[in-house]
């Protein structure tokens, strides 16, 4: 079936980014008008910390500013993302992401200013001028980085690289997302199709071993063609990490990173050693796979297809929506009430079209919808999706709601935790209806193959991303091969030897855009283990067990994430939140295994 062109899709289907703006005009008058009071904060450094009245009032404006920033950044970047051919807006993304980082070199003497104020004059400070206040936890971060923070020269010279430090992640971006043509494959149907990373997705989950591995070999086979370019991009990456980590003082990037949001060293290790001691639940489940397939050679791409065969549930996107509301009726009517609002107008951008960006996202700024991108398809992976951004985009809205802007996003450490937790409730609301072997069986395997995906996944991503950096904090050259290499090996440690060893899947690296996000991805595994306690409290749990959850959604960044989450009941630190998800997991793969023993013979 042809992919519809933007024009095609019926406005319904299409999100209203009227509200964001009402036209072009007025986007380009807003952008105007924050260009100009971006060169008015460049005015606030001379007097900034003179008084405590100029230091509420520049931090004020200062925000005031940012917060603008942020809506004409949503507006031209959302557009741009439903049809990413369209050089009118792609001219938008790039005037707006120039102005970031002025605003940035603008700002950039703020920290450490702010951190040349000694302790008691800031507490004078904010005797004379109780407004202060408002900022309290704002200025605890600021003053907890004093170790890190260079001279304001320095800063903004820093800041002034914004572009140049960025060119290795928007050389990989241009490459993947437009110079990268994928070849032609043959579908279940016996159509030759050409392959996209969305077809990629559903071919990869074909019954039809032959399509399987056909998907495999040609998307590989792209990125075999650039991987020498694409190395060089990631090494340049690793390197500005690197870099920045360094003149900062922090030990690695990886701390530095974390440092961000203030979470402790021990949060990443604790995720790595103990995925690490439970690997043998993956193996297991691996073994199991290759039982069922039938196979003697099992191969990556046999690792998607799911084990039922055929989903047994498909959703158009009403249906789902529908059967969204009544798994998430546990959260409580003034939840549904936030996602009946998402439902019900044009907050979500449904289907697939031409150019359109691939994936899904919750997007929006303090002052818009929270907007959803979705590329729809009838099947129950994208009723997960629903939930899953859904998850995201009630948590932007409880803390735009609750928060005042400075404290209106939540950190990214948190970010999954609410739209995973939302995914969690979706299985547990299956598994409590559906009586039917097979099914059950169905979303017994859909979930497992989550949590291989999500946790165990993830954490391989994180381990090769804290492997990469240490090469070349060591002097170690980002090769191609030296890269294929080490990732090869690792992926073999995760699988262990149900899976065939050496196939081109050592080429992975090449296509994960994570690993230019700057030690992200260990929070999908992270925030996958949290979701499970935490969906366990919602569903199984006392009042005060929910309440706590909804509050958590509601902390936006009014206090640093791991204390935000203890409060929510989970305690980040500590393995035991992991250790319940793998005993889940060990238990959802047990009954699997039975299921599968009793019914599919």
């Amino acid at each position: 079936m042809a992919i519809p062109s933007r024009k095609e899709v019926p406005e319904e289907l299409k999100w209203d980014l009227t509200r964001v703006f009402q036209s072009d005009n007025n986007w380009e008058a807003s952008y105007a008008q924050v260009k100009n009071d971006i060169q008015d904060l460049e005015k606030l450094e001379a007097d900034f910390t003179s008084s405590a009245l100029q230091l509420y009032q520049g931090l004020t404006q200062i925000l005031a500013v940012g917060r603008n920033l942020e809506k004409i950044y949503v507006y031209a970047t959302m557009s741009s993302d439903v049809d990413t051919g369209n050089a009118h807006y792609l001219g938008y993304v790039a005037q707006v992401q120039a102005l970031a980082t002025q605003f940035e070199a603008a700002t950039s003497f703020m920290e450490p200013a702010i951190l040349n104020i000694p302790a008691e004059t800031m507490t004078q400070f904010e005797e004379e001028e109780p407004r202060l206040n408002d900022y309290q936890h704002l200025l605890a971060q600021i003053t907890r980085k004093r170790p890190h923070t260079l001279s304001a020269q320095e800063e903004k010279l820093i800041a002034d690289a914004g572009d140049a430090l960025g060119i290795a992640e928007s050389t990989y971006n241009v490459l993947t997302n437009s110079d990268m043509e994928y070849g032609y494959v043959e579908n279940e149907d016996g159509e030759m199709v050409q392959l996209s990373d969305g077809l990629y997705s559903l071919l990869i989950q074909s019954q039809n071993r032959a399509v399987r591995k056909d998907a495999f070999d040609s998307m590989y086979a792209t990125y075999g063609q650039f991987e020498n370019s694409l190395a060089s991009t990631l090494s340049g990456v690793v390197k500005k990490n690197n870099y920045l980590a360094r003149v900062h003082h922090y030990d690695s990037a990886c701390s530095a990173a974390l440092d961000e949001n203030n979470v402790p060293k021990i949060v990443y290790d604790t995720l790595i050693g103990e995925v690490d001691q439970h690997l043998n639940l993956l193996h297991k489940y691996v073994q199991l796979r290759k039982e069922i397939l039938k196979v003697d050679d099992l191969q990556m791409w046999d690792l998607y297809v799911p084990l039922t065969g055929k989903p047994s549930l498909s959703y158009t996107f009403e249906q789902a929506k529908a059967e969204a509301k009544k798994a998430l009726q546990p959260l409580g009517e003034d939840y549904l009430k936030q996602v009946d609002y998402i439902f019900d107008n044009r907050v979500i951008d449904v289907v697939e079209s031409q150019n359109k960006a691939t994936g899904a996202y919750s997007g929006g700024s303090y002052d818009t919808d929270a907007y959803e991108l979705l590329n729809w398809e009838n099947n129950v992976d994208s009723l997960y999706t629903l939930v899953h951004e859904t998850g995201h985009s009630v948590h932007s809205m409880y803390t735009r709601q609750t928060q005042p802007y400075v404290y209106g996003d939540y950190p990214i450490f948190v970010a999954e935790i609410a739209s995973t937790t939302n995914e969690n409730i979706l299985t547990e609301y299956f598994l409590d209806h559906m009586t039917d072997p097979k099914t059950r069986a169905f979303v017994l395997n859909y979930y497992l193959d989550s949590f291989k995906g999500t946790l165990f996944r993830q954490a391989q991503f994180a381990e090769f991303e804290q492997f990469i950096h240490e090469m070349d904090a060591k002097g170690e050259p980002l090769t191609a091969d030296r890269l294929s290499a080490a990732y090869g090996d690792l992926n073999q440690h995760y699988y262990g030897d149900a899976v065939e060893p050496g196939s081109a899947i050592a080429t992975e690296w090449a296509r994960i855009p994570h690993f230019y996000y700057n030690f992200y991805v260990y929070q999908y595994a992270t925030g996958f283990a949290a979701a499970t306690a935490l969906a366990n409290n919602v569903v199984h749990g006392s009042a005060e067990q929910k309440e706590a959850y909804i509050n958590f959604l509601k902390a936006g960044s009014s206090d640093y994430p791991v204390e935000i989450m203890k409060r929510a009941g989970v305690d980040m630190t500590k393995p035991d939140y992991l250790e319940e998800a793998f005993a889940t997991f060990k238990k959802r793969l047990a009954e699997f295994k039975t299921i599968v023993a009793n019914d599919f013979k």
